[in-house]
């Protein structure tokens, strides 16, 4: 490890990797620090290992922070078609899997292995299985970063450590840490694209029907909804619509579900009365979802009773029901389950078109560790791009 450079990159992972290939491609001396023996762990498990590298429909929209319009310079910068070249010039074959989610054709290491490549081409050094014992600004300028294998100093260092999520790949919140010693405001980190967890009264009626999906629902949460596949486990909620509700959940907020999105119940229920008035409510159900959450559901919320009893205000309460299934989770599966950080450092403490924090000038924050977290489908690969990029411009 050289005593010293340009420019330091603590962590070695997608937003890591990218800001220092686009520096070491503008000429400039980059170190990477990673405590991990080998580069880009997290990225080799992304998109279930063949890495979700960028979803089409990147905006800001598809973001969350306490300072919401933060990402919108990053993202206009560089944009899903800058990656899409970055890929297409290493030969790298992918494919829109759905709703404008970018997958690589093999595994995932092919995008970590183009990262690396580039690294290695711009000069790029790397210092591996090296554990930080401390970073401090010095009285000179510039940083003193105390590694167990000597000091390293810089006049520009960038924390690109990624969240606390996916503990097994390494991840520790390290950054979160970093940013406090400079007193740096930090939104508290949550778990988040994360299955949620039962309450106790529902554990005991949903528990064991774990392994069925709902193929097609629409989950709301605090106002924003998400229609696409939930799963039932032994301890929770999960699948697509669950993950991104988690990104917006809070402690006590109830989720809605939706259980036939784009279907009018109400109509189905009156004609049924008027036409075979001795069935009974739960054939709804039963005809259009799977059939041991029908029956569980129907046993739960309906009445035992033939269609042609109910009253119109049963017919809504049924409708109901059917519509708007509440939900109160107890909590989330936690950082070891969650795919991302929520949370992180305060972006009202950077600048939004370079990353750098506006009172400790040649500090940089990109990725995960910044307060921008985006729903599942690529987004937030594409933050660590769009970071990466921003502050790379500024080195």
């Amino acid at each position: 490890m050289p005593p010293t450079a340009e420019v330091v990159i603590v962590g070695a992972g997608a937003a890591g990797l990218f800001c220092a290939r686009e520096a070491g491609a503008r000429g400039r001396r980059v170190v990477v620090v990673d405590h991990s023996p080998e580069p880009g762990r997290k990225l080799l498990v992304t998109g279930g290992g063949r890495c979700n590298f960028t979803n089409l429909h990147a905006g800001p929209d598809a973001y969350v922070s306490a300072n919401p319009p933060f990402c919108v310079s990053a993202l206009s910068t560089f944009t899903p078609d800058d990656i899409v070249r970055f890929v297409d010039a290493h030969g790298i074959p992918y494919h829109e899997k759905t709703q404008g989610q970018l997958f690589c054709d093999g595994p995932a290491a092919a995008i970590r292995d183009a990262l690396v490549e580039d690294c290695r081409t711009a000069g790029v050094e790397f210092a591996l299985a090296r554990r930080i014992e401390g970073i401090a600004a010095e009285a000179g300028g510039g940083f003193r970063i105390g590694t167990d294998h000597g000091v390293l100093r810089a006049p520009r260092l960038v924390i690109a450590t990624g969240g606390s999520s996916a503990s097994q790949t390494g991840a520790t919140g390290f950054g979160f840490a970093i940013a406090k010693s400079f007193r740096l405001k930090v939104i508290h980190p949550e778990p988040a694209l994360v299955g949620l967890r039962w309450s106790e009264p529902d554990r005991g009626r949903w528990a064991d029907l774990a392994g069925v999906a709902l193929p097609d629902v629409t989950v709301t949460c605090r106002k924003t909804s998400t229609r696409n596949a939930v799963l039932l486990t032994h301890t929770g909620l999960s699948g697509p619509a669950i993950l991104d509700a988690s990104l917006h959940w809070r402690g006590d907020d109830p989720l809605t579900i939706d259980l036939l999105p784009g279907f009018d119940p109400r109509i189905w229920f009156e004609s049924i009365r008027r036409t075979r008035g001795s069935e009974k409510p739960e054939a709804i159900l039963l005809s259009r979802l799977p059939t041991r959450f029908a029956a569980r559901f129907a046993a739960d919320h309906f009445p035992p009773t033939p269609l042609a009893r109910i009253s119109d205000g049963g017919i809504a309460r049924l409708v109901e029901a059917v519509k708007a299934w509440r939900v109160e989770p107890a909590g989330t599966e936690g950082f070891e389950r969650a795919e991302v950080t929520r949370g992180g450092v305060d972006t009202r403490e950077l600048s939004s078109k370079t990353m750098e924090a506006r009172r400790m000038p040649g500090l940089f924050f990109i990725g995960e560790v910044v307060d921008v977290t985006g729903r599942l489908g690529g987004y937030n690969l594409h933050w660590a791009w769009a970071s990466a990029f921003a502050a790379a411009q500024a080195l």
